[in-house]
């Protein structure tokens, strides 16, 4: 008695929504897109280093990059021309002290030693060569 008929539909429930917002979803995977184009380019060059995979793809640039690789013996190699460690030294220097200095591709086969690839990028940092990034293979090659 308590209840009239004419109130019966006055307490029911909203439907439940049943879109999605992808904007947010969107956003963050321009955002991943933008971070895995900028930190790993990829570049193919003359000496044979067996690189690691990733699935970024490469970026164009305005200037010529650096190209520093290491083959699987340790050989250390600017642009392909074999250095050794105080030539490695000697050059960074030089490419340090240029008014911009340049992109520096590093690359290092995957079965080398971290610490030979710590101590060239240390190097590369104490040339003040702070624009660096590491070359690797794309997934389908």
């Amino acid at each position: 008695m308590a209840f009239s008929p004419s109130r019966r539909g006055h307490g029911r429930r909203r439907a439940p929504m049943s879109e999605i917002n992808v904007t947010p979803l969107v956003d963050v995977m321009l955002v991943l897109l933008i971070i895995f184009m900028v930190t790993a380019p990829l570049l193919v060059a003359g000496v044979p280093v067996n690189l690691p995979d990733s699935r970024a793809a490469s970026l164009e640039q305005e200037q010529k990059p650096v190209a520093v690789s290491i083959d699987q013996s340790g050989a250390i190699f600017v642009d392909e021309i074999p250095v050794d460690e105080a030539g490695l030294v000697e050059q960074l220097a030089a490419l340090g002290a240029r008014e911009t200095p340049p992109q520096i591709y590093l690359r290092a086969d995957r079965d080398l030693d971290y610490g030979q690839v710590m101590r060239v990028m240390g190097e590369l940092n104490r040339a003040g060569l702070n624009r660096v990034a590491l070359v690797t293979v794309g997934e389908g090659s």
